[in-house]
């Protein structure tokens, strides 16, 4: 019998705050790459719950995500595959960053000029493909996800 094929669920924060994006600076096989805030989903959580706690741990920003801005299939080589969801989310401040998770180096806010500057330091070409999409394209609403029979995890917040 075949493997079952099953892709690495992650999810993106697209955060804009007046004509700047919040992008992440982290060490990967001694290279620096730049992300939006982002992970994979983690058991118990809905795909929304995972978006704003993996912010959290990247940027100390607490926020709610406010659009769906894609999703995308993602297969580096052969043996890895990841489905991403990315979000959008806007601030009406620019709020200092303070990275909780050690693997991120620093957090930055940058133009979407200076983010195209480092294409060759992007962590994938789903950062530019999906900034670009935040900027040109139809925003979905949350509505679209459906978490209903989610045995969701006791709230942190409660």
């Amino acid at each position: 019998m075949k493997p079952r094929y099953r892709p690495n669920v992650t999810v993106a924060c697209i955060v804009q705050c007046q004509d700047k994006y919040l992008m992440v600076e982290e060490l990967i096989d001694g290279q620096t790459r730049y992300n939006q805030p982002a992970g994979h989903l983690e058991k118990g959580e809905s795909i929304t719950q995972a978006c704003e706690r993996e912010v959290f741990e990247e940027t100390g920003i607490k926020l709610k995500v406010q659009e769906l801005v894609g999703i995308y299939q993602f297969n580096p080589d052969d043996t890895l595959a990841f489905l991403r969801f990315t979000f959008f989310a806007q601030l009406s401040s620019c709020v200092n960053a303070t990275p909780q998770d050690t693997d991120i180096q620093a957090a930055h806010w940058l133009t979407f000029d200076e983010i195209q500057a480092l294409a060759a330091k992007l962590r994938s070409p789903l950062v530019l493909t999906s900034l670009d999409d935040a900027r040109n394209k139809t925003h979905y609403p949350l509505e679209l996800l459906n978490s209903q029979y989610l045995r969701l995890a006791p709230s942190q917040n409660a």
